[in-house]
């Protein structure tokens, strides 16, 4: 089978995905726990393969010890590169692109990848990686993993939106603007609900100064945007991560009340 897709940058370091990592741990967890064969797919893991080991660490320690996840990339030499890493069979690394090489995952994590693409090629890949009934959690973060938003994809259709900061470097939530998913990062314009979205979280965090530090101003910030009507999912355990999940915005549950 041919792999779907382009040959990326690939530019990856220690620890860049634990945010998102995190996230799949908390927001898959029962998927993976509930699955006869609990695989995850790294798509794009990059020219080292750390995240990939990561990923399964932590999925290891916080989920099942039984979780296995197959790195997939397009370009032979990154996978020739990480064989060194691998742990069969619990960590493999292969040549694959959009179609996962044939396998069927529970979970597909493809961060930084269609960041790369245009954005008419999204949706296509969205529908392609969950194809064989897997989630998908895909996004963008910068290159140390301080800033961070994805997507939460079933069938195709995207379900929510997350945005992940590490406080005590966020000076202002216009931040995330730079690091929305592809499928986003054209609409940050006024009179799109993204943009709107940031707009009302940007003002939440103006109101919210307080001099008891960044955690509390932004549980401030995120309680602000739900008593202004906006859906919020979770609770303070995750908010204080310097977490915001919300309904993708532009679909009914997105919008405010």
């Amino acid at each position: 089978m041919k792999p779907l897709g382009a040959v990326t940058r690939g530019t990856t370091n220690p620890n860049r995905l634990r945010r998102v990592d995190n996230w799949i741990a908390y927001r898959c967890g029962d998927l993976l726990a509930a699955a006869a064969v609990p695989l995850v797919i790294d798509l794009g893991f990059g020219a080292t393969p750390v995240t990939a080991v990561e990923l399964r660490a932590r999925l290891a320690a916080a989920v099942r010890p039984d979780v296995a996840v197959v790195g997939l990339e397009i370009d032979p030499a990154r996978v020739a590169a990480a064989q060194p890493a691998a742990d069969p069979p619990l960590l493999v690394f292969r040549r694959g692109g959009f179609e996962l090489a044939g396998l069927r995952p529970v979970v597909v994590r493809a961060c930084n990848v269609l960041r790369q693409y245009a954005e008419d090629q999204v949706a296509d890949a969205w529908r392609t990686m969950t194809a064989t009934g897997a989630v998908l959690v895909e996004g963008t973060c910068d290159e140390l993993g301080r800033v961070a938003t994805w997507a939460y994809v079933e069938a195709g259709a995207p379900r929510t939106l997350t945005l992940s900061a590490r406080l005590s470097d966020l000076d202002h939530p216009a931040t995330f603007a730079e690091r929305l998913p592809k499928a986003l990062i054209h609409h940050n314009v006024p009179g799109e609900p993204v943009h709107d979205l940031l707009a009302a979280l940007g003002r939440a965090w103006d109101a919210a100064a307080t001099p008891f530090g960044p955690r509390q101003r932004w549980l401030a910030t995120v309680r602000r945007l739900r008593d202004e009507g906006r859906t919020v999912h979770d609770g303070p355990s995750r908010w204080r991560r310097g977490e915001l999940t919300v309904p993708w915005p532009g679909t009914a549950a997105g919008r405010p009340a």
